[in-house]
């Protein structure tokens, strides 16, 4: 068996687990899974460029790390973590956009029906952040937030100048650190078990992923 897929095998271990602690909300279990969850998505992505006979993009294995980074802030409590986690998050969206951006994606998203993505997620953030600002203020993250919702947006609007996949992972992110918002602004109380936000975050991180490796090898 090839590595990378031995690596995207772990990784899949590994989300199951992840949606599971967070199913039943067991914060050991947490702690032992999440932590693997980027590094593995990056290691896959290294070694699946190299098998196939391409230089991994820096700019993706980049924004995966950063992402780990931001995933393990996130495990301490408070809002000194939350902040430095939202930064490191910040990091791996601007590392995205770079990269999207180097490759052609503004070119991709000026004609229609292209451009009405952009614009559509631009009018998305704005109805985003008038809903939660006033919370966001009282919480003394409205700034931060609309900073990091920009930053968000950019990836989900450029990522869909390469496909699917990538249009789908960058959409699914949107909604991931959407419900993170709503949780913290304490807006809506979204029902069921709290498992939505790690279902849609390990999914959109795995479609930029894989979008991108089987765009640059297709």
């Amino acid at each position: 068996m090839r590595a990378d897929r031995l690596v995207l095998g772990l990784f899949g271990v590994a989300s199951v687990l992840n949606v599971v602690a967070a199913g039943i909300q067991s914060r050991p279990l947490d702690w032992a899974t999440k932590p693997l969850l980027l590094p593995l998505l990056a290691l896959w992505f290294f070694l699946n460029q190299r098998a196939e006979g391409v230089r991994p993009t820096a700019g993706i294995l980049a924004a995966l790390l950063f992402s780990w980074a931001g995933d393990v802030a996130l495990q301490f409590d408070g809002g000194t973590a939350f902040i430095i986690g939202m930064a490191l998050f910040g990091t791996a969206h601007v590392c995205y956009v770079t990269t999207f951006v180097r490759n052609g994606a503004p070119a991709r998203m000026r004609r229609l029906p292209m451009l009405l993505v952009p614009i559509g997620y631009a009018v998305f953030l704005v109805a985003a952040l008038t809903w939660l600002w006033p919370a966001l203020s009282d919480a003394g993250l409205a700034v931060p937030m609309a900073v990091y919702g920009t930053l968000l947006s950019s990836t989900a609007a450029l990522a869909a100048a390469f496909g699917w996949r990538t249009a789908l992972g960058g959409g699914l992110f949107l909604i991931s650190d959407l419900l993170i918002a709503v949780r913290v602004a304490d807006a809506f109380a979204i029902p069921g078990p709290p498992v939505w936000v790690m279902v849609t975050y390990i999914a959109a991180q795995f479609l930029l992923a894989t979008g991108w490796a089987q765009r640059r090898t297709a």
